[in-house]
């Protein structure tokens, strides 16, 4: 039995209906609502010809029918096609709002996922650099109390961050200036992830501040490159998270509640990004994903580079019924908008 181009019609019609109400569709509701110029009954029986193909399923007896993983993947394989080829009309739109106020990555990838989530009423993230790769530009620490210091940590792909440190003894205030200069120097263009391979050399490099710095520097520094050490090989940025609360399918609490735990550990979602590929843009339906928290969710993903090279990924997780249409153009043009700024703002090969 082959997929003619009936069949064809007819499916993507159930799938368009369904994606939109989230209701088991019937012959007679796709004799109307679209102009197929067949019967009610030549619908049904393309209908049971589709499900016995696999297609679909009948949820109840006296239901309608419903796409399956297998329906979803043909009609989003056939529409990935015309994506390909088509322009992305809001690309304009989406790199004006990301690059409001972007003047750090850190903002672009905050900015980028807030709209990312709000354009696809989905659940949306960002996969930042890893850091561990990531190389110091600057190191500078800022006294809050006599016994508080903000570590701040800024790296070449001009994201910062950030730390509180407890001191055991104060550091006076004016001396915070000369240890961070003195840090930045002997520091710079090291890998973040090489931090535990120099820091005793750097702690011996940097005996000669002593004298002006006292010793409350040398019971700092060992504590300092240990922080540093520290900060995570990745970062995760979110938004919508709650949205699926918004659909049907999650009207379960049990089911909501397993997928908004998964979706909030960050180690779940970084393995996740991780065996999606480096494709430029990847999606899995249903029963592809190999968590089962998300088999009844559709996973978009897409890279964005510097120089080229991958750095991230962005993404959208939403119902295997999603606006794919929609949240592939969206999740595509927001991987162009960012590849764009990155290139233009934060490439420092570029820059030279």
């Amino acid at each position: 039995m082959s997929l003619d181009k009936r069949k064809i019609k007819i499916l993507k019609a159930i799938i368009s209906s369904y994606i939109d109400n989230a209701e088991a569709v019937g012959s007679r509701t796709i004799s109307k609502k679209y102009e197929l110029g067949v019967s009610p009954a030549t619908i049904r029986n393309e209908m049971s010809d589709l499900e016995e193909m696999g297609f679909l399923i009948q949820p109840h007896a006296s239901a309608g029918r419903i796409p399956t993983d297998k329906a979803y993947r043909y009609y989003v394989d056939d529409l990935w096609k015309k994506v390909q080829s088509s322009g992305n009309a809001n690309l304009h739109e989406l790199r004006g709002i990301i690059e409001e106020k972007a003047s750090e990555m850190d903002s672009v990838f905050k900015n980028s996922v807030r709209i990312l989530s709000q354009f696809t009423k989905y659940t949306s993230f960002i996969v930042a650099p890893q850091l561990k790769q990531a190389v110091i530009k600057r190191i500078q620490l800022v006294p809050v109390t006599d016994k508080k210091v903000l570590l701040v940590l800024v790296l070449n792909t001009d994201i910062v961050k950030q730390v509180m440190i407890n001191l055991n003894n104060p550091i006076p205030f004016e001396q915070m200036d000369k240890i961070s200069s003195s840090l930045t120097e002997k520091m710079y263009g090291h890998k973040l992830g090489e931090i535990d391979s120099f820091k005793d050399n750097i702690i011996r490099e940097l005996y000669h501040i002593r004298e002006s710095s006292g010793d409350s520097l040398f019971e700092l520094l060992p504590y300092l490159m240990e922080q540093i050490g520290r900060f995570e090989d990745f970062n995760i940025y979110a938004d919508g998270i709650t949205n699926i609360l918004n659909l049907p399918e999650y009207n379960d609490v049990v089911k909501a509640r397993e997928f908004i735990s998964f979706v909030e550990d960050k180690n779940s979602l970084a393995k996740l990004f991780q065996i999606t590929g480096e494709n430029d843009l990847d999606i899995s339906i249903g029963q592809e994903n190999q968590y089962n928290e998300l088999r009844d969710c559709s996973l978009i993903t897409a890279t964005y580079k510097i120089n080229g090279k991958l750095i991230g990924k962005i993404g959208v997780i939403g119902p295997t019924r999603m606006d794919y249409n929609k949240v592939i153009s969206t999740v595509k043009s927001m991987s162009e908008a960012m590849n764009e700024i990155i290139s233009q703002n934060f490439d420092e090969d570029k820059e030279e």
